[in-house]
């Protein structure tokens, strides 16, 4: 009987450690590690980042999501983290590097006018490019409970231009930069959020 005292002393502290890791994970933040280059130049490749579960998606919001049936490339549950171009039930139109959502200009100060410039071209709309790379038969707007998903290295990075929308539902949760990346990345990750 002391035997089973002694095993169940040592068992039920793992147990409960073990069940409050799995809801912190599940439920409130993980630490996840940068693969690639998408999202330079605030976030580089192999950087560790908080993902913060509860926090409410804006525009300009960071976040991680598994691209798996999002992106055809990801045949497997793979995290990406982008930048939040558009909610549910926005208009997006790109003109010479400027950004423009629901018709107004949205301030892409976290990168250089040169890295605004780069990647699909100067000039499109979500149903130009939903017909070039064939995801969708010519969107207006963002679909209910989806988004429209950026890397900030626009010319590196796969993305919401070349397969379409992220669902809500494949969404973990917001980025947040820890205070031992840079000031500007901090900024940039976790000031700019919009409503």
């Amino acid at each position: 009987m002391k035997l089973i005292k002694e095993i169940i002393s040592w068992v039920i502290p793992i147990l409960v450690g073990l069940l409050i890791a799995l809801l912190v994970k599940n439920y409130l933040f993980q630490v996840v590690r940068v693969d690639g280059t998408s999202m330079q130049p605030n976030l580089e490749n192999n950087e560790r980042v908080f993902v913060w579960k509860p926090e409410k998606i804006k525009r300009l919001s960071v976040i991680v999501f598994d691209a798996h049936g999002e992106d055809p490339a990801a045949t497997q549950s793979t995290d990406y983290v982008k930048r939040v171009i558009g909610l549910p039930g926005d208009t997006i139109n790109y003109r010479d590097g400027v950004l423009y959502v629901n018709g107004k200009e949205v301030p892409q100060k976290f990168i250089s006018e040169n890295q605004r410039k780069q990647g699909t071209g100067a000039n499109w709309s979500l149903a130009s490019i939903a017909k070039k790379y064939g995801w969708d038969k010519g969107p207006t707007e963002v679909p209910a409970d989806s988004y429209f998903v950026l890397g900030d290295h626009r010319s590196v990075s796969n993305d919401s231009r070349y397969w379409g929308f992220v669902k809500k539902s494949k969404i973990d949760g917001t980025v947040k930069a820890p205070f031992w990346l840079s000031k500007d990345a901090q900024h940039n990750i976790n000031d700019l959020a919009q409503n």
